[in-house]
């Protein structure tokens, strides 16, 4: 039987942290993941917004994008939202602390592991692999709302790829005598291994392929007449997101949260 981590996080407010809780939680984010780049996937590339300055304030060299994260992650921070474990910001140099009383969440996570954070990565994937894939090229200079789905993406792909340390501390505590040598050693392809469930991967693929096509169908007629269906997003994508890139991510983050484990 699996131990469990005393914790507020991923079960809904439960004060308890099991791989159960946990596997409820990713495949609750699965939706948000969705039906954040259906929602992005309504804009055009609208690359001007990420990847040049065009800000008219000659002291700030930031693109739009980059400028309303940071601005953003201010806001967010001064009432409290990364004082949540689950939440990594993306500008860490950026991040004033609450001006509110924020909730005390109960230690879960291991504190030297805690700080790994690999968004500056996950940014670069977004913006130079993803987002070519699902949205259409071309520009209609609607920037603002395109930085706002930006930024809804960007979360959801960051907790889910981070909540890997979520994901290690529990199996660490089941087992953790099949983990201590390969992480003493700082044995990354062994910790990998452990790690790694491709029966549990492919299941993930096919389920997030069918949220995509229930999620993202176009219904255009209500009498059941459309011969051929079409979705917003294509399924298939989704399913090669999580595949190529969320999975594997995310196990990046769970081997960098168990090399620090022993510290």
């Amino acid at each position: 039987m699996a131990k469990v981590v005393e914790s507020d996080l991923g079960s809904g407010g439960s004060n308890v942290l099991s791989l159960d809780s946990i596997r409820e939680s990713l495949i609750r984010q699965e939706d948000t993941i969705v039906f954040s780049l259906i929602e992005r996937a309504k804009f055009p590339l609208n690359s001007l917004a990420f990847e040049e300055s065009r800000c008219l304030d000659s002291g700030n060299s930031s693109s739009l994008t980059e400028f309303f994260v940071r601005e953003i992650e201010i806001l967010q921070a001064k009432v409290g939202r990364y004082e949540n474990p689950e939440e990594n910001p993306f500008f860490l140099d950026n991040i004033p602390h609450s001006v509110f009383p924020t909730h005390k969440y109960p230690p879960a996570l291991h504190p030297k592991a805690l700080s790994v954070n690999i968004n500056k990565r996950i940014w670069d994937i977004y913006f130079k692999e993803l987002l070519p894939l699902f949205v259409k090229p071309g520009d209609d200079g609607n920037y603002p709302s395109t930085a706002a789905s930006d930024l809804a993406c960007l979360q959801a792909l960051s907790r889910r790829i981070h909540y890997g340390k979520f994901v290690a501390e529990v199996k660490f505590r089941d087992a953790p005598q099949d983990y201590e040598p390969a992480i003493r050693a700082q044995d990354r392809e062994a910790l990998m291994k452990l790690l790694t469930f491709e029966k549990v991967e492919e299941m993930v693929k096919k389920r997030v392929q069918k949220k995509a096509e229930t999620f993202g169908q176009e219904v255009k007629c209500i009498n059941g007449d459309e011969s051929e269906k079409k979705y917003k997003v294509d399924p298939l994508l989704v399913s090669r997101i999580y595949g190529e890139w969320l999975i594997p991510l995310t196990k990046h983050v769970e081997v960098e949260y168990l090399l620090s484990r022993l510290d």
